[in-house]
């Protein structure tokens, strides 16, 4: 007798006309199955598909554009159809348009699916900037769910989405095997000749890269693979970074605009500083393009085998006072051209990565409000919407910022609280009642 094939959750996804469900469903299914256009309404039946993420099986069901108190016969049967969809669903993609902001639609369709009882998450669509995550707000005072910005249409965000809706499906062994983890992106950056090409054979054990004691020898970004431990890395060798006025050869100019795009394409960054020439303005230049790009920053300090032990804890001091925006970076003496304290970096950067990809649930974050402690300012909830940095958005009943002695203290806590560390930590200002004032 043969056994009945194995029974997968299903998710919906359900909004109103013309919020992109459709490049969603095509998005998560890797399809063209559903038809995308500007015109409201072209999704009317429900459009099934089957997807895969991290090893889980799923369904999913595209919806018609819902509008729940209209009568008119098409919309009302595109209601039915949703019902359907939704009694069927193990957990519903309420997707809205970021840019329209919230609508009385958007509440009408959040409070069947409040009735409904099932798990709901919020996909913010159309976010396709970091400029445009301050849209997400607003939509947390629906109140049915965690909130994400994505973009269906350039695959931004979609991730962070799947990672959260997915988290309870069961992993099938095939599928485990077949998708590994994603690969961990390390670019390596620093001024020139400090020995970033001599770090990146280190890692690799072998002369992959070009080592010369002349600056500037590498001119194109290296980049090499290499699984430790289970784990698959990138590193990315980038060219030595100069001031804008010293690049006067438009290689070298093209090599700076490179390496800072690596930096921002990069999940972690290892910031290699010479120990033997101590720090110079252009480091901290230099750690300011990781730092402003989010990315988790590890401080390599080489050629510490010509410096010696003594004056180590001189040169620590002076890094963190010179580097101060990079006080979460943990600091690594080591000596690339000898091997010496090189493999610990492969744990360290998987730390970093944990911390910077790290999201912590509404409810874990209520929990830490009621810890803190602010005499002139009460704070009501805390959310988390943006990984990469991990950004924080904090409701309070003043609209002005919080003070700087404030927003470091808090930073602290949550590293304390939720062990991010190697990571910086973004956090906004909200008033609770700033989004009643926009309506």
């Amino acid at each position: 007798m043969n056994e009945a094939p194995e029974a997968v959750p299903t998710i919906a996804i359900v909004g109103r006309p013309n919020v992109g469900k459709s490049t969603l469903f095509n998005r998560i299914t890797g399809q063209r199955r559903a038809i995308v256009g500007d015109e409201p309404g072209i999704t009317r039946d429900r459009i099934r598909g089957s997807a895969s993420y991290e090893g889980r099986k799923f369904g999913v069901i595209d919806t018609g554009g819902i509008i729940v108190n209209d009568a008119e016969y098409i919309p009302g049967q595109i209601l039915r159809q949703a019902k359907l969809a939704l009694d069927e669903a193990v957990h519903v993609i309420l997707l809205v348009d970021g840019r329209a902001g919230l609508t009385a639609p958007d509440r009408d369709l959040a409070e069947l699916l409040r009735r409904l009882g099932k798990p709901v998450s919020i996909a913010v669509n159309k976010v396709d900037t970091a400029a445009h995550t301050d849209l997400i707000h607003e939509f947390q005072s629906l109140g049915i769910g965690e909130v994400f910005p994505v973009s269906a249409e350039h695959n931004l965000g979609v991730s962070a989405l799947l990672d959260h809706v997915t988290r309870d499906f069961p992993v099938s062994a095939e599928e485990a095997e077949a998708a590994p983890s994603p690969a961990i992106k390390v670019a390596i950056i620093g001024r020139p000749n400090v020995g970033k090409s001599t770090l990146l054979n280190a890692l690799l054990g072998e002369e992959r890269a070009i080592v010369s004691p002349i600056a500037g020898t590498t001119r194109d970004a290296v980049d090499e693979t290499i699984v430790h431990n289970g784990i698959e890395y990138v590193f990315i060798d980038t060219a030595g970074i100069r001031r804008k006025g010293k690049t006067r050869e438009m290689a070298e100019k093209l090599s700076v605009v490179m390496a800072r795009r690596h930096i921002r394409m990069a999940d972690v960054v290892l910031l290699v500083l010479d120990a033997s020439e101590g720090l110079v303005g252009l480091d901290a230049t230099i750690g300011g393009y990781a730092h402003e790009g989010g990315r988790g920053v590890i401080l390599c300090v080489n050629k510490w085998d010509l410096a010696g032990e003594q004056g180590r804890r001189t040169f620590e001091s002076n890094l963190r006072d010179q580097l101060k925006f990079l006080d979460y970076a943990p600091v690594h003496f080591l000596s690339a051209l000898q091997g010496d304290r090189v493999k610990p970096l492969f744990k360290a950067i998987r730390q970093a990565y944990e911390s910077a990809t790290k999201r912590i649930g509404t409810g874990e974050l209520n929990r830490f409000v009621e810890s803190l402690q602010f005499e002139e300012r009460k704070i009501f909830f805390i959310t988390q919407p943006l990984v990469r940095p991990p950004t924080f958005v904090v409701f309070t009943n003043k609209s002005t910022p919080l003070h700087f002695s404030h927003e470091r203290y808090l930073a602290n806590r949550l590293r304390e609280a939720f062990g991010f560390s190697a990571t910086p930590i973004v956090i906004k200002t909200r008033a609770k009642d700033e989004r009643r004032k926009r309506r």
